[in-house]
């Protein structure tokens, strides 16, 4: 018979997982990799009207080593990949990508050989944010969204399995040559 037992159900009783999960939604420090006209908006999601620092990202860092959440708003040149793979490689673990803008997210309408075809080739993302550019509360949404994602990230070796098993959803999504149904 726990203490779990004798306690009211819900009152002051939780997981370390879930506490994890709070404490690091709620001290998020971004590192701004402002590159095209996306950087506007992103920078006026910390104005008074928007002010995401209230959902604990008061700080955004100018050292990637103090940051974990990465926004890249607008378009990569190729120029600018290795630049931000090495902000990227600096920061500290746990980390996480917000690809702001479609020019982030895909290319946009530069399909040419200057620009990245979307940030996701040169760092994993885990929010894409559509838009042309996207309003200030699209970024809000999308940092909501994102704090939804760490509240629910497993620990330890229980994360090594939940990655992996999107991993493999992952995979049994994609059509790939030779399958059943797969369009050549």
């Amino acid at each position: 018979m726990g203490l779990e037992e004798k306690l009211p159900s819900g009152f002051l009783l939780t997981t370390v997982e879930q506490v994890a999960g709070w404490a690091r939604k709620s001290s998020l420090w971004p590192a701004t990799f402002g590159l095209a006209c996306c950087a506007i908006e992103m920078m006026s999601a910390g104005d008074p009207r928007h002010d995401f620092s209230r959902w604990g990202m008061e700080r955004a860092s100018g050292s990637p080593r103090q940051a974990d959440l990465m926004i890249v708003a607008g378009r990569v040149s190729q120029k600018m990949a290795p630049v931000l793979r090495q902000v990227y490689d600096q920061m500290s673990e746990p980390k996480w990508v917000i690809a702001m803008g479609v020019c982030a997210s895909s290319g946009g309408m530069f399909n040419n050989y200057a620009i990245v075809q979307g940030v996701d080739h040169i760092v994993p993302v885990d929010i894409y944010l559509p838009g042309c550019p996207p309003r200030p509360e699209m970024l809000l949404d999308a940092i909501l969204k994102l704090h939804d994602k760490i509240q629910n990230t497993k620990l330890g070796a229980q994360r090594e399995k939940q990655v992996q098993e999107l991993e493999r959803a992952k995979l049994r999504q994609l059509p790939l040559l030779g399958q059943a149904g797969a369009r050549s």
